[in-house]
């Protein structure tokens, strides 16, 4: 309709009449006119929550394994909803498997495979990989690294050889490793004047200790950062990126057929070497709780960190921790976050976790707390770790494995997520229908199993609670508390070494 035209201004017309005929009904009838629409629409009954909806089921493609002549393995999963394929190379060496005199070394080593590769420099990859329309990155944790490339499947054959290409002929071009290590060391500078992180990294030393490969962060120390070579990333890269370690993740619109013959031609001449994975050793739980205080001067808030040793991915209790936690602090409506946040108010949100790795990461529970609520929060923390080891209702528990089993679908909506799952399957050596199983599973625990594992592997008598905060303010209350022994630490000590 054009502006300016009679119907133009004779509909304005009559749509401003009919506002103003509707405000004037409003004023003199009330709320006689709203509920009437209300009725018409039909009235939302807001005495009870809406009933749950149907589970959403979760079938799952196929996952076909197949292997190369020279011992490579391959996993592939068709679904052809979008003309897309994603395509993980996942190594299975990680933070874990560093010396102790190179901390850092699996992290760098990932990080500079995309920064030169065969006849390319990085900004020739980068070029490469936006003229295909693909997405391009690498990964790497405590327990594995990835080169991951996400591409439309018309551009696949063109993609592969870029993939083999940062996969097996890394550079590690010297002046992008002095700027890779420069922004690393910038991060950690950066790190100490960040409260969440000196906690998490002060909580993780004073657990763990300077010595064990978990007490240190994957990034390394500014010290084993700085002093790593381009040698040195091309005999790890060399000792520890190899067919037995290695695994191809296929997710997306092909078939086997199709891409075995095209990742044999990419891949299949790299030569093949053993080598045995190494996990860090168990950590032993401290004897008596401790308490750690760092200062922050000047802080509104106080980063709290509280935990213990916990358990490894390979527990045969991950199901019923992971519905234990849940409860405790794993979702908003979890004790933890109830309590803190919505009776108390001293936070925004509080949680907590069961990291779990190869090895037996740790248990934490955490909050950013008002400086001048600081013992209070610390006080409800505990009473909840101990209401914790109380049993667990039969209402609770439902609702945390619903929760649990209700929102497991949504970790295979893309096939980038689809393909870090089957990443999780290789890494801690889970069976193949492990996520067929897993929604039965959770719906297996008991309240019985719950209640001994809480008993089992929540030790608050036996935590590392770390403090980091304005001490002149903080430090006489929490001290009157007596949780346990109380230390200071510096960020040298945290961070060093």
């Amino acid at each position: 309709m054009r502006r300016g035209s009679l119907p133009y201004r004779h509909w304005i017309h009559c749509t401003g009449l009919l506002v103003v005929f509707y405000l004037l009904s409003v004023t003199i009838f009330g709320d006689s006119v709203n509920n009437l629409l209300l009725h018409a629409q039909g009235r939302p009954d807001r005495s009870r929550p809406p009933e749950l909806g149907p589970a959403p089921s979760l079938k799952l493609p196929q996952i076909h394994i197949r292997t190369l002549l020279n011992g490579l393995q391959i996993r592939i999963v068709e679904t052809h909803k979008v003309p897309l394929v994603q395509i993980n190379l996942l190594v299975t060496t990680g933070s874990g498997d560093e010396p102790t005199n190179q901390l850092g070394i699996a992290n760098l080593t990932a990080a500079m495979l995309d920064e030169g590769a065969g006849n390319r420099s990085a900004l020739e990859i980068s070029d490469a990989v936006d003229f295909l329309g693909a997405i391009l990155q690498t990964r790497s944790s405590f327990d594995a690294s990835s080169v991951q490339v996400n591409v439309p499947t018309t551009r696949l054959t063109e993609a592969l050889p870029i993939l083999a290409d940062v996969v097996l002929r890394p550079t590690f071009p010297k002046q992008e490793l002095d700027r890779l290590q420069k922004e690393r060391l910038t991060t950690l500078l950066q790190a100490r004047d960040n409260a969440g992180a000196i906690a998490t990294t002060a909580f993780n030393r004073t657990l763990f200790g300077r010595r064990h490969r978990y007490g240190t962060g994957t990034t390394g120390t500014e010290t084993s950062l700085a002093a790593l070579t381009v040698k040195d990333l091309r005999e790890f890269h060399a000792s520890h990126y190899l067919p037995s370690t290695s695994t191809i993740i296929v997710v997306g619109d092909v078939s086997p057929d199709t891409i075995l013959p095209q990742l044999a031609h990419s891949f299949g001449a790299w030569k093949n070497k053993a080598r045995v994975r190494t996990t860090p050793s168990k950590r032993k739980a401290l004897a008596e709780r401790e308490v750690v205080l760092v200062d922050k001067p000047g802080a509104a808030q106080s980063q709290i960190r509280i935990g213990w040793v916990g358990v490894p991915r390979s527990t045969s209790d991950y199901f019923t921790l992971e519905v234990l936690n849940t409860i405790l602090g794993g979702s908003f409506t979890s004790r933890l976050n109830l309590n803190l946040r919505e009776v108390h108010g001293y936070t925004y949100g509080a949680w907590s976790t069961f990291e779990m790795r190869l090895g037996s990461g740790p248990f934490i529970a955490g909050a950013s707390v008002q400086t001048d609520k600081t013992a209070e929060a610390l006080r409800e923390f505990f009473l909840e770790l101990d209401a914790i080891r109380q049993p667990i209702g039969f209402k609770e528990l439902t609702k945390a494995k619903n929760y649990l089993s209700l929102g497991f679908p949504k970790n295979f909506e893309t096939i980038a997520n689809t393909s870090r799952r089957v990443e999780e399957l290789i890494i801690y050596s889970l069976p193949e229908d492990y996520f067929q199983n897993y929604m039965m599973r959770v719906q297996e625990v008991t309240a019985d199993a719950v209640n001994k594992a809480s008993l089992q592997y929540m030790s608050p008598l036996h935590s590392a609670v770390v403090i980091v905060g304005d001490l002149n303010i903080i430090e006489p209350e929490i001290r009157a508390l007596k949780l346990g022994s109380i230390r200071h630490m510096s960020l040298d000590e945290a961070f060093g070494h």
